[in-house]
């Protein structure tokens, strides 16, 4: 029972119970099984099966916000490289403030809210936000 119980305590944690559930062995969950067993009521035994059930689903879901995780990296990753592929070339959107701005991208930043091109000019434009895209030395669109 006191595997069962640092798991649970660990869900009251915010994000450890999935850490938690990521990195349990199979060892571990065998231990879980036979403490359950072990302390339940021999007048009332539970039923492993949904036990068994309960953890599969905990390890699917655990494994469903993992892949969530990395696909996430990898999206922003990848609107990484292609606003890098951006620098050199003038750009026309909006700014963080909707204004329309033109220029020529000078660097690439990474924020929270994804990849943000830098002009030449100070301003800074969202990848998002960019609607129009001109080759190298195309001047202002």
């Amino acid at each position: 029972m006191e595997a069962v119980s640092a798991i649970g305590a660990d869900a009251g944690r915010g994000g450890s119970a999935a850490n938690a559930f990521s990195g349990l062995s199979s060892e571990s969950f065998i231990k879980i099984i036979f403490s359950e067993l072990g302390h339940q009521d021999p007048l009332a035994p539970s039923d492993s099966k949904a036990l068994l059930d309960q953890l599969s689903s905990l390890r699917t879901i655990q494994s469903s916000m993992d892949m969530s995780q990395r696909l996430g990296a990898l999206v922003a990753q990848n609107e990484l490289a292609a606003a890098s592929g951006m620098i050199g070339k003038t750009v026309s959107g909006l700014n963080g403030s909707f204004l329309r701005v033109a220029g020529e991208v000078k660097s690439v930043s990474r924020t929270e809210g994804g990849a943000v091109l830098n002009l030449v000019t100070g301003e800074r434009v969202p990848m998002s936000y960019v609607d129009e895209v001109l080759g190298a030395g195309g001047g202002a669109p």
